[in-house]
């Protein structure tokens, strides 16, 4: 069984330029920087620009110009590395797919800003289940959560296109962004008891804290004009205030 949202009816009325540039640097870092790694290779990897809790608090006990630095600078670096190729690809399939609209309400410098800032939620979300952790966490999940709550509060009827794979029958379907989206925060929330007991899996609770993150902050990102709850696109703002950017 297969449901896979791949297509939305929600155009824009700009060019998603900051969006094809954070799903850029995601391929180019994973298949520039860490595809061409052997297995030991990878581990160092992680372990220099993941997000590692233990050593990101650490940084409050031991301070030093430089390590304050660092750990700050692994919050970022750990949002454009990722653990495999369909890792890197679910993720940038949803950014791709969510990611234009917010953009288009918010303008581009406050959504990467509002980007980075659900991804440090996330992470913190994470490491404070288990602030002694010395696992590193990598992916850009943590921010694109926040993208999906953004996109639940703007423009929860919007219509998604599905792929769907049940046994014999394949197609596509249309379905609303609520019940989509709504699944996946279901799905999310189901899973985050188990994932608290394997601390190595996928970070559930950097997830929620990244939704939590765009459900917080995408009233105040967004731009003068735009209405939370819309039926579906962007465009759906007043004249006067198309000069925003």
């Amino acid at each position: 069984m297969l449901f896979l949202p791949y297509k939305d009816d929600n155009p824009t009325r700009s060019t998603p330029w900051v969006n094809w540039l954070l799903i850029i640097t995601n391929v180019w870092v994973f298949f520039s920087l860490q595809f061409p790694l052997d297995a030991n290779q990878q581990m160092a990897y992680f372990s220099n620009f993941g997000f590692i809790p233990a050593t990101f608090f650490g940084q409050f006990f031991y301070p030093s110009v430089k390590g304050i630095m660092w750990e700050w600078y692994s919050v970022i670096s750990s949002m454009f590395s990722h653990g495999g190729i369909a890792h890197l690809f679910g993720n940038m399939l949803f950014l791709y797919l969510y990611g234009d609209n917010l953009e288009d309400c918010m303008g581009k410098f406050r959504y990467l800003i509002f980007y980075l800032g659900c991804g440090l939620l996330a992470a913190l979300a994470q490491a404070f289940l288990n602030p002694a952790s010395q696992i590193p966490m990598v992916g850009a999940s943590g921010a694109i959560s926040g993208v999906i709550g953004g996109y639940l509060l703007l423009f929860p009827k919007a219509n998604i296109r599905v792929f769907y794979w049940i046994l014999i029958f394949i197609g596509t379907i249309m379905v609303p962004a609520y019940l989509v989206l709504g699944i996946w925060l279901l799905e999310q929330v189901l899973l985050f008891p188990e994932s608290m007991k394997n601390a190595g899996g996928v970070a559930i609770a950097a997830h929620l804290g990244g939704f939590a993150g765009g459900i917080l902050f995408t009233p105040l990102f967004k731009r003068k004009g735009i209405k939370l709850f819309q039926r579906g696109s962007s465009r759906a703002f007043s004249r006067k205030n198309m000069g925003f950017r």
